[in-house]
């Protein structure tokens, strides 16, 4: 009886931990895509795409059932996770970062300068690439 309560223990216990490990590894995804819009945000020739492509940014931060995601807007994260900030709740300091780099998206879908979006745009993708997630190559870009 306790070998069998022992091993339910550990079985839960590695259920959890793959779960952690899931979320973790959905959160990398999505903070890759994330970095990406950031990017193509921080070159855009128009204000109407860099602002598409911070809303994708948000979408890929908050996830669909997130206060901020825009249903209207592409979410080009459907399918990694629930949303990079969501997926990261259990470390704390790349759930920080994640707030920080939201933050500084809304700010650039806020304004109505196509330079000011430029700057916002690159505090993001600054933000993001500092996650030290495992998806950045050594060069300190992104695969994707």
């Amino acid at each position: 009886m306790k070998k069998l309560l022992a091993m339910g223990i550990a079985g839960a216990l590695a259920t959890g931990l793959s779960l952690a490990a899931f979320a973790q590894g959905g959160a990398t995804n999505e903070v890759s895509t994330a970095h990406a819009h950031a990017l193509m945000a921080q070159s855009a020739t128009s204000l109407t795409t860099a602002h598409a492509h911070l809303h994708h940014v948000v979408n890929c931060l908050v996830g669909p059932k997130g206060a901020g995601f825009d249903a209207k807007a592409e979410d080009p994260c459907k399918g990694q996770g629930n949303g990079a900030i969501p997926d990261s709740a259990s470390n704390e300091a790349l759930h920080s970062k994640l707030q920080t780099a939201l933050g500084e998206a809304q700010a650039g879908l806020k304004s109505d300068s196509l330079a000011s979006v430029h700057q916002d745009a690159s505090k993001v993708a600054a933000t993001l690439q500092d996650t030290g997630t495992p998806a950045k190559k050594a060069s300190g870009g992104y695969s994707w």
